[in-house]
C-alpha cells in the first residue's frame, strides 16, 4: 500500500524545512527531495524473513514501561480529594458515637434522644442521574441465533472470500513468519501461544488486506492488530519521519491500554508512539505530533481537533487505520466523527476494524470505510467463555431497599478482593464509594464525572492490587483488561444483553477463572433468561445466589445510621469543588492579564461541529 506524492497538501519546500536536524544544504536539496518522494512510500510487498543486519540489538532501545506519573503528568485538571473528606467525616462519626457512649453511661433519659438523631428512612434517597455511557438496547430479533438468508447473501457479496492457507492450530508466533524484535517483545510478556483470532487476523493484517473481526471478550485482539502494525513498520524507510498508523478507541482509558501494550510489544524496535485523548495536556500532544511518531493512538474527538488546531501535523501520510470497538464508538455519537477522519485520510489505506456487536450502524461504517473486507468471526454469537460462572441474586419487590445491603454484605462476607462493581448512575456509583470508605472497605471510583488525573489513578490503584473494589459505569465495561479480576457485580441489570456480555467479560480473560453476579429485579428477568439459554446451549456454568437475611437487614440498619455522615461528605465536597473552580477561574484571569498580547496574538482554535 504505497502513498502517492500528490495525497500530501504542503509543498516540497515546506517539507524541507520541517527537517532542520537533516543534512540539506542549498546544493543538494533536489537531491534529497527526490530521495524523500521515494522514502515516503511503503513497499507493498512484504518479505517474511529476518536480515541479519536489519535490525540493531535490543540493548540499545531502552526497556519502556510507561507508569502511571508518565500519563498523570500530562493532565491539566485535578478533582477533589474525596479520599480526605471521607477520613474527616469518618474521624467526626467516630468522636460523635463516642460522645453518645459516654452520655448514655451517665444518663439512660438522653439514650432514646441520641439513637433518634441517626433514624432515617429506610428507603435510601433515590438517585435519577441519566446513566452514563447509555447505550443501544437492541431488540430480540437482533439476539437470534441463526443469520438469515438475506444477510449470508448480502455478506457474500460485500466481504472478500477468505482464500488464504491458515494454519488451523497455530502452536507459537514463530510459526507466523515474524521478525525477531516482535518476537522477542512477546517472550519478555509472556505471549506464548497466539489466540484464536491473532492467528487469523495477523497474517491476513499483513498481506494489507481490510479486516472485520469480532471476538469474545478477552481473547486478544488489542495484539491481533498491533504486532501486525509493528510488523509492517519494521520495513518503513527511516530516512523521514512520517506518521502512517492511526488507531482510534472509544474512551481515554481504552487508548491508555492500547498505548502500554504498543509500547511493550515495540521495546526492542526503533518505532515512536504517541497519544491523543482528552483530558491529557495538548501542548504536550502537539509537541509529540511535530515529531511524526510512527504511530497514534487517538479518541477522534482530539484526533480532529489536532487535525485542525495542530500545525505541522497532517493525516495525509496514514496508511493504516485501526478502529477498536466501533460500536462503541459510534453508541457515544462519534458517527460524523468517524465519518470526517475516513474522509480526510487517504483513500489508498488499509483498514482493520473490530467490532462486538454489527449494529446497522457499523454496517453502514464498513460499507463507507473498508474495501473488500476480510471477516473473521472466530466465536459463537453472544458467547462467554467457559471459565466464567454466572450467578443471579433474585430480589423480590417488596425487598428492593435491601438491595444496598446485599452489595455491602457480598463485598464484606463474600467477594474481599479484586471485584468490579457496575452501576447505571455516576452519582450512585460515588455515593456508594463514600459508603464503602465510611465501612472501611478499600475502594475506588471510574466514571466520567472524574477527572482524568482521577480516572487514571483509580484505575492504576486497582491494576496493582492497591485497592479491592473498582465501583465504575459502563466507560469500564469495554475493552479494559486488568489482570486477576476475580469477580464482577452488577449492582443492576443492563439495559441490553450486549452490555450485560461486556460487563462480564471483564473477568475470566486469558484462561482464568471468574465469577460474575447480578442483582436481578423483576423487571430484569428478561436478561437472567438470555443468560441462561445461552449458557445451557454453551455448556457455561450459571446458578443462583442466596444471602442470609438476619445479616441483610445487620447491613441495611448500617446504611441507615450513616445517612448522615454520607450526605456531609457530599455537602463538604461541593464546598470544595466551588471552591476549586473560583481558585480556577482567578488563574485564569491572571494569566489572561500577564500575558495578554500572546495569547491574542494566537491563531484563534476552530471546532467540529455535527
Amino acid at each position: 500500500m504505497t502513498l502517492s506524492s500528490s495525497d500530501s497538501t504542503e509543498s516540497d519546500e515546506e517539507r524541507v524545512s520541517d527537517y532542520p536536524d537533516s543534512e540539506f544544504t542549498e546544493k543538494n536539496s533536489d537531491f534529497y527531495l527526490n530521495k524523500i518522494k521515494k522514502a515516503e512510500k511503503i513497499n507493498p510487498s512484504f518479505i517474511f524473513h529476518v536480515e541479519e543486519e536489519g535490525y540493531q540489538d535490543s540493548a540499545d532501545y531502552e526497556d519502556y514501561d510507561i507508569e502511571k506519573e508518565d500519563i498523570v503528568a500530562r493532565s491539566y485538571k485535578r478533582g477533589v480529594n474525596i479520599e480526605k473528606i471521607i477520613q474527616r467525616q469518618s474521624i467526626k462519626t467516630k468522636d460523635k458515637s463516642n460522645e453518645t457512649q459516654k452520655q448514655e453511661e451517665f444518663s439512660n433519659e438522653n439514650e432514646e434522644d441520641s439513637a433518634c438523631e441517626f433514624k432515617k428512612d429506610e428507603n435510601l434517597e433515590s438517585f435519577n442521574e441519566a446513566s452514563e455511557n447509555e447505550q443501544l438496547s437492541y431488540s430480540d430479533s437482533e439476539m437470534t441465533e441463526e443469520e438469515t438468508i438475506e444477510e449470508i447473501k448480502k455478506k457474500k457479496r460485500f466481504f472478500e472470500k477468505n482464500d488464504i492457507n491458515m494454519q488451523e492450530h497455530v502452536l507459537s508466533f514463530s510459526q507466523l513468519n515474524l521478525s525477531r524484535p516482535i518476537l522477542k517483545a512477546l517472550e519478555s510478556i509472556g505471549f506464548d501461544k497466539p489466540t484464536t483470532i491473532q492467528s487469523k487476523a495477523i497474517p491476513i493484517a499483513l498481506l494489507g488486506k481490510d479486516i472485520v473481526g469480532s471476538a469474545v471478550t478477552g481473547s486478544g485482539k488489542t495484539a491481533a492488530f498491533v504486532i501486525p502494525v509493528l510488523e509492517r513498520l519494521l520495513y518503513r524507510p527511516k530516512k523521514i519521519a512520517v506518521t502512517r498508523v492511526l488507531i482510534l478507541c472509544p474512551t481515554r482509558e481504552l487508548a491508555i491500554q492500547c498505548y502500554n501494550v504498543t509500547k511493550k510489544l515495540a521495546t526492542y524496535t526503533d518505532i515512536k508512539t504517541c497519544i491523543c485523548t482528552g483530558g491529557l495536556s495538548l501542548k504536550i500532544q502537539e509537541a509529540e505530533l511535530r515529531k511524526r511518531p510512527d504511530i497514534v493512538i487517538a479518541t477522534p474527538g482530539r484526533f480532529i481537533d489536532h487535525v485542525r488546531n495542530s500545525y505541522g501535523f497532517s493525516p495525509n501520510s496514514i496508511e493504516i487505520i485501526v478502529i477498536d470497538e466501533a460500536d462503541r464508538i459510534l453508541d457515544e455519537g462519534f458517527q460524523d466523527e468517524l465519518n470526517e477522519i475516513i474522509k480526510i485520510c487517504p483513500k489508498s489505506r488499509q483498514t482493520i476494524l473490530f467490532s462486538a456487536t454489527m449494529t446497522d450502524k457499523v454496517d453502514q461504517l464498513i460499507r463507507l470505510s473498508l474495501n473488500k473486507p476480510v471477516r473473521l468471526f472466530v466465536d459463537p454469537k453472544n458467547s462467554t467463555v467457559k471459565s466464567l460462572i454466572q450467578e443471579f441474586i433474585r430480589i423480590r419487590s417488596h425487598k428492593e431497599h435491601l438491595r444496598t445491603a446485599i452489595l455491602l454484605y457480598l463485598c464484606s462476607d463474600v467477594f474481599k478482593t479484586k471485584t468490579i462493581i457496575f452501576f447505571d448512575s455516576k452519582s450512585f456509583a460515588h455515593k456508594i464509594r463514600i459508603i464503602f470508605g465510611l465501612l472501611h472497605l478499600n475502594a475506588r471510583e471510574l466514571h466520567g464525572n472524574l477527572s482524568q488525573e482521577q480516572r487514571i489513578e483509580s484505575l492504576e490503584l486497582f491494576r496493582r492490587g492497591r485497592t479491592n473494589f473498582l465501583l465504575a459505569t459502563d466507560l469500564a465495561s469495554r475493552g479494559l483488561d486488568i489482570k486477576g479480576v476475580k469477580y464482577i457485580i452488577n449492582y443492576e441489570a443492563p439495559s441490553s444483553f450486549n452490555i450485560y456480555l461486556h460487563r462480564i467479560g471483564r473477568t475470566a480473560r486469558g484462561g482464568c477463572d471468574g465469577v460474575a453476579v447480578t442483582l436481578i429485579g423483576e423487571g430484569d428477568r428478561r436478561i437472567m433468561k438470555m443468560a441462561t439459554k445461552i449458557a445451557e446451549k454453551h455448556g457455561n456454568i450459571i446458578r443462583n445466589r442466596t444471602f442470609p437475611p438476619n445479616l441483610i437487614n445487620t447491613y441495611n440498619t448500617k446504611l441507615q445510621n450513616l445517612e448522615n455522615a454520607v450526605q456531609n461528605v457530599l455537602k463538604e465536597e461541593k464546598e470544595e469543588k466551588e471552591l476549586l473552580q473560583a481558585e480556577m477561574e482567578l488563574q485564569k484571569s491572571k494569566n489572561l492579564i500577564k500575558h495578554e498580547k500572546e495569547i491574542k496574538s494566537r491563531l484563534p482554535r476552530t471546532w467540529f461541529y455535527t
